[in-house]
């Protein structure tokens, strides 16, 4: 058999060498971003003496029952100097009695009180905004009324990370395990943004974090003037203000399972699809290179399917075709795998490559359809 077929059908010939191109692609991005993120060595939280005062903010806005469930494993943490500051932002149902019991309990409770206006957006950037600005302390961790630590140590963890040199901690904030295929769907596609946002910052591009579980510093948001440059719109607490922040790696990750910030998953198509599309409003805002370099694994993994289906109609090239996607699934297999393992996902593993290429072939469509939901509201 020919290395190389003799040239026959120009499209086909042509085809293999796009193949052969995108096949290269794929791995040099499996390796160096992916590979870098399944074999990354965790730095070391600092010793218990050298932990910097901590501020937690919460924002929420008719949370009671989850205020309830959550609140006093947040209050409960095992760290020597902290705070929490829950900005109860214009809420109609018992979070102002519930929060006032607890600040009785535990002394570390701060509450800031939003009242009802109609001049007041039902955005999220204003009570963050409001709890950071009331923080006794310089060094700032964020979560969500709607999220519970996976263990104690939590906070230790997340502001272990902070150095004079790291100022920005991207943590990770999964989503509960339950029954059900919108589950499914929600945690894989949860899993899949950790390791694209986990991996550009190790790589030195840092796009995003999740605002469930985040940490910077008072001097990180001032230099950006908080959120000033996309206060108008409901998303971008996460992605678009990182954009700005992280600079000259003042950013670190922690990917440490007691460092997770866990939360409850929508439970309708119809709810996710609105937190989809409420996420999705902060592309447009994403600087060119980042939106390229965010689209070059999608976009050559499309490429990939579709030049393979051409060519595996062709015998004499069945074996290369085959070959080709074989090395690609095989290297996801072991460092995508390894990286879902990191991240508490390890029962996606065994259909990975092939959800993979499903994932990326139904994105764009479930993008276009999300953007005809419109959403300007927090909750």
């Amino acid at each position: 058999m020919k290395i190389i077929p003799e040239l026959q059908d120009t499209l086909t010939f042509y085809t293999f060498w796009i193949f052969a191109g995108i096949c290269l692609l794929q791995l040099m991005y499996v390796i160096l971003f992916f590979g870098r993120l399944a074999y990354r060595k965790e730095r070391k939280t600092s010793n218990t003496g050298n932990l910097p005062p901590i501020s937690i903010v919460i924002a929420a806005r008719n949370e009671s029952d989850n205020l309830y469930e959550n609140l006093p494993k947040i209050l409960g943490q095992n760290y020597p100097d902290f705070e929490v500051i829950v900005v109860n932002h214009q809420s109609i149902d018992d979070s102002k009695h519930l929060l006032g019991a607890l600040q009785r309990d535990y002394k570390n409770l701060v509450v800031m009180e939003v009242e009802r206006s109609k001049h007041l957006l039902a955005s999220k950037k204003l009570p963050l905004t409001l709890g950071i600005k009331k923080a006794r302390h310089e060094h700032l961790v964020l979560t969500d009324a709607d999220c519970s630590p996976a263990t104690n140590d939590w906070l230790l963890h997340m502001a272990g990370q902070f150095s004079e040199k790291k100022q920005i901690v991207l943590g990770y904030g999964p989503y509960k395990e339950t029954p059900g295929l919108l589950n499914k769907i929600i945690r894989f596609d949860t899993t899949m943004i950790a390791v694209h946002y986990f991996s550009m910052a190790i790589n030195r591009v840092p796009y995003m974090g999740v605002g469930r579980n985040m940490a910077y510093t008072k001097a990180v948001f001032n230099s950006t003037h908080g959120f000033k440059s996309h206060y108008a719109i409901a998303s971008g607490d996460d992605d678009l203000f990182i954009q700005e922040a992280a600079k000259k790696n003042n950013y670190t990750i922690e990917l440490s399972p007691d460092s997770f910030m866990y939360s409850d998953a929508k439970s309708t198509w119809e709810t996710w699809i609105l937190q989809k599309a409420r996420h999705y409003t902060t592309a447009s805002r994403y600087k060119v290179f980042k939106k390229a370099l965010l689209g070059i694994y999608p976009f050559t993994l499309l490429i990939l399917l579709v030049s393979f289906v051409i060519l595996m109609l062709e015998p004499d090239w069945r074996i290369h075709a085959g070959a080709g996607l074989g090395l690609i699934m095989i290297m996801k297999w072991w460092l995508l795998g390894k990286c879902f393992s990191r991240l508490q996902s390890a029962g996606f593993i065994a259909l990975l490559p092939f959800l993979d290429l499903l994932y990326v072939v139904i994105s764009p469509f479930f993008y276009y359809s999300t953007l005809q939901k419109r959403t300007s509201t927090w909750k």
